[in-house]
């Protein structure tokens, strides 16, 4: 008699930072086979046409809009699990870079749920590098940081001042709504002649972009009107950036 059979599967896969190319081609195949699919906003709409078949709930979130709230998320996955036997959990970037992967295996795993994670090519990585700007470069920086400008208390984090003060390139994610408070501290740690650049939309067709300096990175970003969501990148290396 078999004791240890699993009550079904979740599989975690990452799509990408936007463009539908850039998924894995393992992820592609969990797409193609899977009943039931839950996706985020940032998932590009165009990946749900690997999989004609399958039940698709968008569960992200969009000002403005309704959305559902993590613990909502977590026992949509588990229902449909035990439903179909399987759920795709398809998420923006990587599911365990600021993506809150972890949460969601931690609610199954309980249940006796077999769990398989998709890596994906995060944000934080993949957009620096479709600007050719390189995120570590040897003689210019010795470290790379990534930092989240808004806790989950929808405060500026702390750790934005300690990266400030090292040498380090920083990337910053969801950081919009504080970034004139994130450029007030990196001013009093860094020369105003830093370079920095600003990412909406990344690989996406509507991408937009804003290069400037810790000095005027603020009023060049309100009178392009960059918003959410954006990539913050803050260090030298953006000198070597391809924004054409």
């Amino acid at each position: 008699m078999e004791t240890n059979k699993r009550n079904g599967k979740l599989i975690l896969v990452g799509a990408g930072p936007g463009d539908p190319e850039l998924i894995s081609i393992k992820g592609m195949k969990a797409l193609k086979n899977t009943p039931v699919i839950l996706y985020d906003a940032l998932v590009h709409p165009a990946l749900l046409n690997y999989a004609p078949n399958a039940e698709k709930i968008y569960v992200g979130k969009r000002a403005g809009q309704h959305y559902s709230k993590q613990e909502e998320i977590n026992a949509l996955i588990l229902q449909k699990i035990l439903e179909y036997g399987e759920v795709v959990r398809l998420k923006g970037g990587d599911p365990f870079i600021f993506g809150r992967g972890q949460e969601e295996i931690d609610y199954v795993l309980p249940h006796n749920i077999e769990v398989e994670v998709i890596p994906g090519i995060s944000s934080v990585t993949g957009i620096p590098a479709l600007h050719q700007i390189p995120l570590t470069k040897r003689g210019t920086n010795e470290s790379l940081w990534i930092v989240t400008g808004t806790t989950a208390s929808c405060k500026l984090s702390e750790d934005i001042a300690i990266a400030a003060a090292s040498k380090a390139t920083v990337v910053i994610v969801m950081g919009m709504n504080q970034l004139e408070n994130i450029i007030t501290i990196f001013k009093e740690h860094r020369d105003t002649q830093t370079p920095v650049a600003i990412i909406q939309n990344g690989s996406f067709d509507n991408e937009r972009t804003v290069v400037a300096t810790i000095g005027d990175i603020v009023q060049k970003t309100i009178d392009e009107k960059i918003g959410s969501p954006a990539l913050i990148v803050i260090g030298e290396v953006v000198k070597w950036g391809n924004f054409k």
